[in-house]
């Protein structure tokens, strides 16, 4: 007995008094644990300032503040803005994080002075006697004090998928939550003793789960990092040799080394992230884990429950097929109403019509659980009553089970009620089962299922119907939808147990009726296993271990506490429909960085090997700090921000890595190439200046740079275009404009070496051109120029 109890005596009738709730509060016995689910304010802004990156391009900044001119220091902006971006983004997060605990917290129902309230579970104190019913998750460890058919799923804390019956005296711990059955416990733990405080405390926090595209990024960027040492040392050596004076040797050593980190890759993956998230949250989406954005865009099967995805999750109820005329149907429908005090959707669809009655007493109930199929109570004197499924609880040659299964082929939902053979709690129960009635109930489909589907298949998405109703009645519902296969729906219970045999049938198939919930974790194991990537959606606790094992937990924003639990995106407005949002939104972001990152590691790859050439032949480096600037912001960094954010559909797909460094390494090769060799030739007209060297190295380094972007954005949109041609407008003006001559030290007027720039370009312009058709054509993509 804990030591408060020695204080003051409990009333597991009536819970605990104001009083004695006052007390433990002074006390601090409550259950109120400070969760840390993100970073505070200092420790994200630290995070974010003193990174890599910034210390690499902070340091050349200071540099070029000290030697001037400041213009050549543009640079450093980038400092400001990528630590603004991935702090606003965090704290954005943080909110949304924040709220999502709120939002999706589960409130229990607290026995207080004998009245049950819904309480959040800060708020619950040592002792307290908490309710239960169907899809309640435990907040708090306690012990059971009444037990009603309670059965509790474990496999959070365990592993063990099988449902435990819980007894009065019987331990429950928090993170577990009830499939059947109702009860009550008290609290024995809270606050940082429970199990809920640890579990809570990790479940909550921003955490980051393994992502192909972030990792291949991280790949990149170390050994971008390596490969800086040699070539900055190189590059190091040879500008102060081949500048007698240090202000200018030193301006080409930050010039060389600037282009190097690529760190608007980062920036722009923060931002592609952060707009992410934003979107799917005007969506009333919430997105528990930031890479489950990228996860939904490499999906290619999605499985779904039809209650709640397809179909409404409330019921009507349509008739009551008498099969044996003698039998009280409306009596023991009232009655059965009666004894379920938490009903589920098809059971409050029979009170609506028969109102709960206490007329008859009843000495033994049987809760309704998926596995089981059916639910039912012994009624003292009135015998042994059932209600389910009628494919589960009545022999194959019954006329009434021929007549449910007419009616399931209508796309109806069919119960049936009956006598039982034995007492509803007796090992082996319900046994033979006689037929009283025909429960029938209508269930109204989703106008936006049709479009839903519509959008999946059309973006090579399998969709999975997987319900545990009768496999015909899925079927009609799916198939007034158009989903395809629909016309030949499975019934699960004649589903091979062996994994690869399941997984070919899945492939096969569109439509599962009869699923159990361990087999819903099966189906989807078998699919992965298959080399698919996995959405599971639900709303019921019956979803909760599929969730679970999907690549992709999808939970709706109305189920169960414990799907919210589990999943890594909740649809707060319960709607099927929101979830293709979600998927575009993957692909999107996904796509998008795939494509700019090609520009980025582009820009390092001829940044690198100019710097070799340049130290190899000890000259000085053919661009200031502002030319870099200039050319990076036009061909990389303003269009990369549009296209980063630009629509697309393409589902994604694995390595990540070598594709974009099939792009970046030859495209980067060509661009410093060209940029060395119209550089090498132009010197040897030794009448010329070097701004004059030096802007028809710009103008190379232009002009196939901009090439590279423009097969990077294909195929085009008339916006993309328009794009191309606002880049070349302003760099026309910079080139050609007195002002723009000024500010960025150019010198077009020698138009030899302006000529050689161009002849080069064109050169490396035809290279890039065929590289990219011969790839294409090498690895069977269709490459298309316009969309």
């Amino acid at each position: 007995m804990s030591a408060s109890s020695q204080m003051d005596e409990v009333d597991v009738e009536r819970g605990l008094t104001g009083e004695q709730v006052r007390r433990r509060v002074a006390d601090g016995r409550t259950n109120d644990v400070p969760a840390r689910a993100s970073r505070s304010l200092g420790e994200i802004v630290r995070a974010n300032v003193f990174t890599r990156f910034n210390a690499i391009i902070g340091v050349l900044f200071a540099i070029m503040l000290v030697v001037g001119p400041v213009k050549q220091a543009l640079f450093g902006i980038v400092i400001v803005v990528n630590t603004l971006i991935g702090v606003v983004q965090e704290l954005r997060a943080k909110r949304t994080l924040e709220r999502l605990a709120i939002v999706g917290e589960a409130r229990p129902r607290v026995l207080r002075d004998g009245e049950s309230v819904e309480l959040p579970p800060h708020q619950v104190v040592l002792d307290d006697v908490v309710e239960l019913g169907p899809g309640d998750r435990i907040v708090v460890d306690g012990q059971v004090t009444a037990a009603d058919g309670l059965e509790v799923d474990e496999s959070l804390l365990t592993g063990e998928s099988d449902p435990v019956v819980k007894r009065a005296g019987d331990e429950v711990l928090s993170g577990s939550f009830v499939v059947a059955g109702t009860g009550r416990y008290r609290a024995t733990k809270v606050g940082r003793e429970a199990y809920a405080a640890r579990l809570a405390e990790e479940a909550s926090r921003f955490t980051l789960v393994r992502s192909e595209l972030r990792s291949g990024i991280d790949r990149i960027l170390r050994f971008i990092t390596w490969l800086l040492v040699p070539a900055g040392a190189l590059i190091i050596w040879s500008q102060f040799l081949s500048n007698p004076r240090l202000p200018d040797a030193l301006r080409g050593m930050v010039a060389a080394l600037v282009p190097m980190v690529p760190e608007g890759l980062v920036l722009l993956t923060s931002v592609a992230f952060a707009v992410g998230v934003v979107r799917l949250g005007r969506r009333k989406c919430l997105v528990q884990e930031l890479p489950a954005i990228e996860g939904l865009a490499r999906v290619d099967v999605v499985c779904a429950d039809k209650t709640g995805t397809l179909t409404d999750a409330g019921m009507r109820l349509a008739e009551v097929r008498r099969v044996d005329r003698s039998a009280p149907v409306d009596e023991v429908l009232s009655a059965l109403v009666a004894t379920d005090p938490r009903p589920n959707a098809s059971l409050q669809a029979i009170a609506d019509a028969h109102p709960p009655s206490d007329g008859w007493r009843a000495t033994a109930v049987a809760p309704f659980s998926s596995a089981r199929k059916w639910s039912g109570a012994s009624f003292d004197g009135r015998g042994d009553w059932v209600l389910g499924a009628p494919d589960v609880l009545l022999p194959d040659d019954s006329e009434a089970r021929h007549t449910a299964d007419e009616l399931n082929a209508r796309g109806l939902r069919v119960l049936v009620l009956g006598r039982a053979e034995v007492r509803v709690d007796a090992e082996g129960a319900p046994g033979r089962v006689e037929p009283a009635a025909l429960v029938v109930l209508e269930q109204k489909v989703r106008p936006d299922a049709a479009p839903t589907l519509r959008y999946f298949a059309e973006q090579d998405v399998a969709v999975k119907v997987i319900s545990g109703d009768n496999a015909r009645s899925v079927g009609a519902v799916a198939a007034s939808l158009d989903l395809p296969g629909a016309t030949h729906p499975v019934d699960a219970r004649e589903l091979p147990e062996d994994r690869g045999e399941l997984g070919e049938r899945l492939d096969r198939a569109s439509v599962f009726g009869r699923v159990t919930p361990a087999q819903k974790r099966e189906m989807v194991g078998a699919l992965r296993s298959r080399g698919h990537t996995v959405a599971m959606t639900g709303d019921g606790v019956n979803d909760v271990l599929a969730l679970k094992d999907a690549d992709i937990g999808v939970a709706m924003g109305a189920g169960s506490p414990a799907t919210r639990a589990v999943a890594q995106i909740v649809l707060l407005d319960n709607r099927f429909a929101t979830l293709p949002h979600v998927v575009a939104e993957g692909r999107r972001v996904i796509g998008n960085i795939e494509r700019v990152a090609n520009l980025f590691l582009t820009k390092t790859v001829y940044s690198v090997l100019l710097a070799i050439l340049i130290g190899i032949v000890r000259v000085p480096f053919p661009f200031q700090p502002l030319h870099l600037t200039l050319i990076g912001s036009l061909t990389i960094g303003i269009p990369s921000f549009f296209l980063a954010l630009a629509p697309n559909t393409e589902r994604a797909r694995p390595g990540f890595v070598p594709r974009v460094m099939r792009m970046a390494v030859p495209a980067g090769i060509v661009t410093g190439l060209t940029t060395f060799v119209t550089y090498w030739v132009v010197r040897f007209d030794h009448s010329a200046s070097q701004v004059e060297h030096r802007t028809a190295a710009v103008i190379a380094l232009y002009c196939v740079a901009t090439w590279a972007l423009a097969i990077v954005a294909r195929p085009y949109a008339w916006w993309k275009i328009a794009l191309l041609c606002s880049m070349g407008v302003l760099f026309l003006l910079a080139l050609l404009t007195p002002l723009g001559q000024r500010f960025f030290e150019l010198d077009p007027t020698h138009t030899g070496h302006v000529l050689t720039a161009l002849a080069c370009a064109a050169v490396a312009i035809v290279l890039l051109e065929l590289g990219w058709w011969v790839d294409g054509w090498l690895r069977g993509e269709e490459r298309r120029v316009v969309e």
